[in-house]
Parts: C-alpha cells; sequence; structure tokens
C-alpha cells in the first residue's frame, strides 16, 4: 500500500514524474528555485496573494533551495526531509515510494491505551529509529499498547529534546530518513502497538527559522509567547497559517500512518477566532482519517480546558480524547518526594485530596485559584468526563528533564511508596503513561540538551541556570555552576537509558512489578471500561497520604482501591469483606483485614457483581 498526504505547498512529485515547488512568501518580491547540480536558479512564477509555484523536473533526491529576492537562500518550510540540518539544502521525497505493509491496520480503541513516551536519540544507544524499531519487542511484552515520540521534526544541531523545531513536516536528520520512520510505524503496528506523536504548534526554535524574513505574517504582531512573537492564527493572513498547521496534523496521520499527536502546550496558542485552531483542526482529523479507524488526539494545556475534551452523545471525543493531566502528577510528586516550592505550592496544602481528586474527577484544579499562578482562577469544571479523558503519569520528559539534574523518582522517593503509587496509577481507569526506563527503575537521568550554535548556545546555557537561581540551592552562582551545560555532548550521553541493568537488583524487581501490573490491566480492567461515563469516581481522604476511591466502570463493575503512601498505617474500621485482587505489598491482605491500612501501599478489589456503589 501506498500512502501520500497530498499539500498546497512544498515540494510534491506529480504523477507524470516532475515536482511542483509551491512558496507561500507574502513578503518576498521574488522566489527562485535552486536545484543542486542543475546550474541557473529557476524563476518561480507569482500566482498572487504571496504564493510563488514553478513545476520541473526534479527527481526523488534532487537537493534544492528557494532563493528570495535574489539574496537569501532558505529550505523549504514544509520540506519533507533535510539531509544536512536546518540550514541546508531540502530534498524532494516521493511518499509513494514507500511499499506499507500494515493495511489492515485500524489502530486500538482509546480504552486500551497504555503509553510509553519516549526520546528517539536518548531512548537506544543508536539514537535512531531503527534503534527504537530494535527494542519494540521489549514494549510490547511489557504490556505498553503505543508509544509517543517526542517531537522528530527538524531541530538545529545533532541532539535536541525537539521542541525547537523549525521544519515540522521533516524528520530530523540525526534520528535516521523519513522511511526509517516508517519502517518503525509498520513493525509497531505488526507487533500491536499505537505510534503517536508530540507536535509543536505554538512556536518555532531560536535557530534555522526563516519564516520570518519572507513570510511576516506568519507571525502575530498582537499576541506573544515565552518564546517571542506567537504565530498569526487569528490575523490577517491566518488563514495560510492555519492550513499550514492542519496540514501537518494530517500529514504525519496519513502519510505516516500514525495512530494520533500529542499538541505541546496549547495554553501558549493564542487564538481568537472560533473555531480556533484547535477546534478545526481537531475537526479535520475526525472528519479525514479519524473517520477510517482510530486516531486519538491528546493534549497538553496548563489552562485545563476541560470544554475541548467533551465527549457527543455516542460517548466518542468531539475533538480531543484526552489531555496529560499533570495535576495527578504533582500531588502525586509532593507526597512521594516531599518537594513544595514552584509550582508543587499549589498541592502543599492538601495533597491527598488533589490525589483523589484527580483518580475521581480528572482535574484538582477545576477553577479555584492557583497560587503558584498569583492565585488566578485555573481549570474548567471535569467530573462530568470519563476517566479516558485524562492521561495520567508518574514521570516525563518534562517532570525529570526540567530538574536541574534531571534526576528520576526511583532516586526522590522511598521504593515502598513508590511501588504502592505505581500500584495505584497503573489500574486505575484513566490510560497510564510511563516515561522511558522508569518500568525498570532506571537510575540514568534525563537532561535538558541542545546543540545549538556558538552564540545561542552560550545564551542557552546561562539562561537554564538563572532559571534554577531562585531556588535556595542554587542561589550561590557557583552552586549554579554544577548545572550540567545543556550544549555538552555530554549531557545527551548521560540521558542515554542503560539497557545492560535490567538484569541487576533492584531493576528486574521493578520490571517485573510493571509487567504485572500491566498484565492485570489488560486482563481485568481493560475489558470494562468501554461505556464508562462521568462522574463515576468517588474519593474520601482517610489521612494524609492515605485515601480510598471506587469506581463504576463500564461494565457496571465497581473498582475500588485503598491506598497509603505515608510512612505510619491507619486505621480504616471495617475491613472490606471481598479478596483483593492485587495488594503491593502481597502481605498488606492481613493488615486491612484487620482494619488497618499498612504503610506505603495499595490494594485493588474488584466487584464483578453489578451492584450499587
Amino acid at each position: 500500500m501506498r500512502r501520500a498526504h497530498s499539500m498546497p505547498f512544498g515540494a510534491q512529485v506529480e504523477e507524470d514524474g516532475r515536482t511542483r515547488f509551491r512558496l507561500w512568501a507574502p513578503s518576498a518580491r521574488e522566489v527562485d528555485l535552486e536545484l543542486e547540480g542543475a546550474g541557473a536558479p529557476l524563476a518561480m512564477a507569482p500566482l498572487g496573494e504571496g504564493w510563488f509555484e514553478r513545476t520541473t523536473a526534479a527527481p526523488p533526491g534532487t537537493r534544492y533551495r528557494l532563493r528570495i529576492d535574489g539574496g537569501l537562500r532558505v529550505p523549504d518550510p514544509a520540506s519533507r526531509f533535510n539531509p544536512d540540518d536546518v540550514h541546508g539544502a531540502s530534498e524532494v521525497v516521493d511518499p509513494r515510494a514507500f511499499d506499507w505493509p500494515d493495511a489492515a491496520w485500524c489502530g486500538r480503541p482509546w480504552e486500551e491505551a497504555v503509553l510509553y513516551e519516549l526520546h528517539v536519540g536518548a531512548f537506544s544507544p543508536e539514537g535512531t529509529f531503527a534503534g527504537v524499531e530494535a527494542r519494540l519487542d521489549h514494549l510490547a511484552g511489557l504490556g505498553v499498547t503505543g508509544l509517543e515520540l517526542m517531537p522528530v521534526a527538524d531541530f538545529p544541531g545533532r541532539r535536541n529534546w525537539g521542541y525547537d523545531g523549525v521544519l515540522p513536516f521533516a524528520p530530523d536528520a540525526a534520528y535516521g530518513r523519513p522511511e526509517d520512520l516508517k519502517r518503525l510505524v509498520a513493525a509497531a503496528h505488526a507487533r500491536g502497538l499505537m505510534v503517536l506523536l508530540d507536535v509543536v504548534y505554538n512556536h518555532f526554535g531560536p535557530e534555522g527559522n526563516y519564516l520570518h524574513l519572507y513570510a511576516k505574517p506568519f507571525f502575530s504582531e498582537r499576541h506573544q509567547t515565552p518564546w517571542g512573537a506567537a504565530i498569526n492564527f487569528d490575523g490577517p493572513g491566518s488563514r495560510v497559517v492555519r492550513d499550514f498547521f492542519i496540514h501537518n496534523a494530517l500529514y504525519w496521520i496519513e502519510e505516516f500512518h500514525l495512530d494520533g499527536l500529542r499538541l505541546d502546550a496549547v495554553h501558549a496558542i493564542a487564538d481568537d477566532s472560533r473555531p480556533d485552531i484547535l477546534e478545526e483542526l481537531a475537526q479535520a482529523v475526525r472528519r479525514g482519517p479519524g473517520r477510517q479507524r482510530h486516531v486519538h488526539l491528546v493534549l497538553e494545556n496548563d489552562k485545563n480546558q476541560a470544554r475541548y475534551l467533551v465527549r457527543e452523545p455516542s460517548g466518542r471525543p468531539r475533538w480531543y480524547d484526552a489531555q496529560w493531566n499533570d495535576d495527578i502528577h504533582h500531588a502525586f510528586h509532593v507526597l512521594l518526594a516531599g518537594e513544595r516550592d514552584g509550582y508543587y505550592a499549589d498541592y502543599a496544602e492538601k495533597p491527598t485530596w488533589y490525589l483523589g481528586r484527580c483518580l475521581a474527577e480528572g482535574f484538582a484544579y477545576q477553577g479555584e485559584p492557583s497560587p503558584y499562578r498569583q492565585h488566578k482562577p485555573r481549570g474548567e469544571p471535569s467530573a462530568q468526563l470519563p476517566p479516558g479523558a485524562f492521561v495520567s503519569f508518574l514521570q516525563t520528559h518534562d517532570q525529570v528533564g526540567n530538574r536541574a539534574f534531571g534526576e528520576r523518582l526511583v532516586t526522590l522517593a522511598p521504593e515502598g511508596a513508590l511501588r504502592a503509587a505505581t500500584a495505584a496509577w497503573l489500574l486505575a481507569p484513566s490510560p497510564p503513561m510511563l516515561f522511558m526506563g522508569e518500568e525498570f527503575g532506571a537510575a540514568t537521568p534525563f537532561l535538558f540538551f541542545c546543540d545549538f550554535g556558538p552564540d545561542l548556545a552560550a545564551a542557552v546555557t546561562q539562561g537554564r541556570r538563572r532559571e534554577f537561581a531562585r531556588f535556595a540551592r542554587f542561589a550561590d552562582p557557583q552552586a549554579q555552576k554544577e548545572i550540567p551545560d545543556p550544549n555538552a555532548e555530554e549531557t545527551f550521553a548521560r540521558s542515554k537509558l542503560d539497557w545492560s541493568c535490567r538484569q541487576r537488583a533492584p531493576h528486574d524487581r521493578w520490571l517485573a512489578l510493571y509487567r504485572r501490573l500491566l498484565g492485570l490491566r489488560r486482563d481485568h480492567i481493560v475489558p470494562r471500561l468501554a461505556g464508562m461515563a462521568g462522574r463515576a469516581g468517588v474519593s474520601q481522604v482517610l489521612a494524609e497520604g492515605a485515601l480510598t476511591a471506587r469506581w463504576r466502570l463500564g461494565d457496571a463493575s465497581l473498582l475500588v482501591l485503598w491506598l497509603n503512601l505515608g510512612s505510619q498505617p491507619v486505621a480504616i474500621g471495617a475491613p472490606p469483606k471481598d479478596a483483593p485482587f492485587f495488594a503491593e505489598p502481597e502481605d498488606a491482605c492481613t493488615e486491612l483485614s484487620a482494619g488497618r491500612l499498612p504503610a506505603a501501599c495499595a490494594v485493588w478489589f474488584l466487584d464483578t457483581s453489578g451492584g450499587a456503589t
């Protein structure tokens, strides 16, 4: 099977073998096409409204640049591949050259989602798409059902988290060619694994973005973001800009047969139009590839806007399947690691209550004032949404990598409490997401890394250290110098997973726990999630660090959790009558039967009789 997404811009190989090149450059007087090895530049014809086009013989593999007003030579902003990085020439790619072997793949229902976030460069020693492909059997055997790749769009240099991308249609050459990513996706599908991609639609990176020189309307004159001028989604010329990103979403889903997207930090997207870009993009996906197979859309949204997660009467998402639920991470983290500064201050006063609210209702903040955000209201009511609308996690690239030294939870939390939290989180109804390596208790850090040019590199290093100067630990400039340099190759090398540790203690014990829990989720929880409605959960705080929660599942079964992340046992009164289907540690059942919830434990019960809550 051949797959291609047709776009109104970029280089497109036509049926007659020639290639059509098209660029939107409303701030340019003229645009020429330069084909490597072809002699003189070719003038591109102006089509009006800022468009320029030229169709000519340029077979796949041809490298090309676009010359603006007879001077600056730039890559194609819709390049499908830039083999020599973001400042180099683009390459003509014919997506129909790849023969897909997964014609029967229709995806997986969202209820089955167990996501695994990974960074392609740091996941394997090879640091490539092929390196990920070589370890798919580990993920399938673990019980994961979907990969979530951190952004792969072309970024400057050889290493980057991916959020500094400037060529959003081009997989970064550091990871391989476009067909290498396609082979990874096909291999994942052969093992029953979905593949979702993290995409960035709120800004371009600081190096290698030339759009502002020839397409000034691409950026807003009214809105700003933490990274500079906002992308223009609602001003003059915004129709082309909106189409650029909508096509990008469709391109990844159709041409790379991806199963979904995670949209990064949409709270930083400024758009006063209706429908806004988030709604219009989601509608395009739902009415396009989403009509033929399971396609899932996930948000990161600090504003906790439940409106984007609304369900149709049929139960299907109108726009987005789910949102990363940072709230549940923060509540867990306060209880496990005891940290209460920065954004953890919002959860410090009553972390157990916030955790219970997340488990039962989704967001912890549903319109209440946020102390960390100058007491401004944050969030919208979310209890009416099903648990499937909230992706839960104990760790992500953000929560690990945005620490000065990239420490993982295994180095910050008591092992017993962390094992109990893992049991609570992986068996709760919301779709869980692991961060690469946590399943075997990886001790390697995940640090912030990049590879900018010299001038920008120095500014990033200093800026990174200034970020932490407000913490008492780093008030001393000498202490700030201990923070790893993001641009140093060693910083990236230290962030790579050490796969050899899996057979050693305590890593083997962690891996066994994750495999067992995900097996239980697959066999006992997932079959009962379909049809689960909103307001299906309730929670009760028993003591600081201890709670109980229960959910009415889609088949009317009753799922009950007793959780204590504290260091002291808690009296619960009358003990549960039924036998648990999982307990961590196993001997917790003995104390629970005597009316005490032991320290650092999680005990699960599943009543399939369908009785009243």
